[in-house]
Parts: C-alpha cells; structure tokens; sequence
C-alpha cells in the first residue's frame, strides 16, 4: 500500500514538474536598439544553433542551422529532423562551395547568385552574416525602423532578443522582401568560443 502511494506522489511531482518546465517562456532581453548594438565591440568569430524557415512566391521549406563565423569564412549546415538531407556551405572571401553529401561538391566564384540557383530564391547570404548579429551591412545605405532597419530593399525585424556573454543578441528575427520572408529563431550563441547562454 505505501509503495502505491510513493507511486502515486512521484507521478503527481514528474507531472508538475513538467507543466512547470513547459510553461516558461525565454524573457525577451529588452528592444533591439541598433545604436546599443553599435557600441559594443565586433564580434569577430561567433556561432549560433537555431531554425529557419523560408517561404515564397511558389516554394517553402524550413531547417535545422547550424553557422560558424570567423574572420577566414562562414560555414553553415542546413538539415532536416535528426540531421538528415545535411547540406554544408562553405563562404570563403569571394568564393562559396556546397556539399550535400556523397562526396560531390560544388563550387563557385559568384556566392549569392549560385546560393540563388541551388535554393530556388534569392537569399542576401553576406549581408545576413550582419544582420543575424543585430548590425546593417557595412558601407551600404539602411533607414532604421522601430524594430530593426531596411537595407538593400530587405527589411529585417528583430522580434525577441537575448542575453549572450553579456550582450544583447537577435533570438527571433524575420528578413523579407516582395519575394521572400526568412524566419530566424536562434536557440544558442557562441562566442568567441565561449558558450552565449
């Protein structure tokens, strides 16, 4: 009988425990302010793990992302649940490479224009290295909105931002056009090595 009862109040506090775990919402760390982002130093080599979807006139899908940055180069690996159809792409300066497995890679001196073809929609892939980390590319003109800015026809909304290494970093963020609409929802951040939540 009192084993039965222990069962019982083990049960009970597994299902309150887990109710209590599903409900908890990630607080959002605050507006996105570019002129905050500004001011802290650049970040030269982070990570990031999350999930992207993307849609278009004709074609959606979305993925599991995996991105490392570095001075040298961006490599992003896209798959599906548990891994599966990974593809690996490779920026390196002016060149990009995609490897979908089976030992067949492809290369080209002309990133954003074959990143188009191979997607099926035109994705800034250089100017996203930017604006992931909350910041307008470099050199080109932008118009600040509320919750982020407009540049190169592009207007990228940061929806919840988050606390990495003492910073304040995009969690859910959305970049679209006319054409297309890329959704963000960035799960962990690595910096500089160090892990960002």
């Amino acid at each position: 009988m009192w084993f039965v009862k222990i069962r019982q109040l083990a049960v009970l506090a597994l299902v309150f425990l887990v109710s209590a775990c599903s409900s908890l919402d990630v607080v959002p760390d605050g507006a996105y302010s570019r002129a905050a982002m500004e001011d802290l130093q650049p970040l030269a080599q982070w990570s990031l793990e999350g999930r992207l979807s993307l849609s278009g006139n004709k074609d959606s899908w979305s993925a599991n992302l995996l991105w490392d940055h570095d001075p040298a180069q961006d490599q992003l690996k896209l798959s599906g649940p548990l891994g599966q159809g990974a593809t690996l792409i490779r920026l390196n300066g002016g060149l990009v490479s995609i490897d979908r497995g089976g030992g067949k890679v492809q290369t080209s001196a002309q990133p954003e224009v074959f990143i188009n073809q191979q997607l099926g929609m035109s994705i800034p892939i250089r100017a996203l290295s930017y604006w992931i980390v909350g910041l307008p590319e470099p050199g080109l003109a932008f118009v600040d909105v509320a919750s982020g800015f407009s540049q190169s026809g592009w207007m990228v909304e940061y929806k919840q931002m988050q606390s990495a290494s003492n910073r304040s970093l995009p969690r859910k963020m959305t970049v679209m056009n006319e054409k297309v609409k890329l959704k963000l929802i960035i799960e962990q951040w690595v910096l500089n090595g160090t892990d960002g939540l």
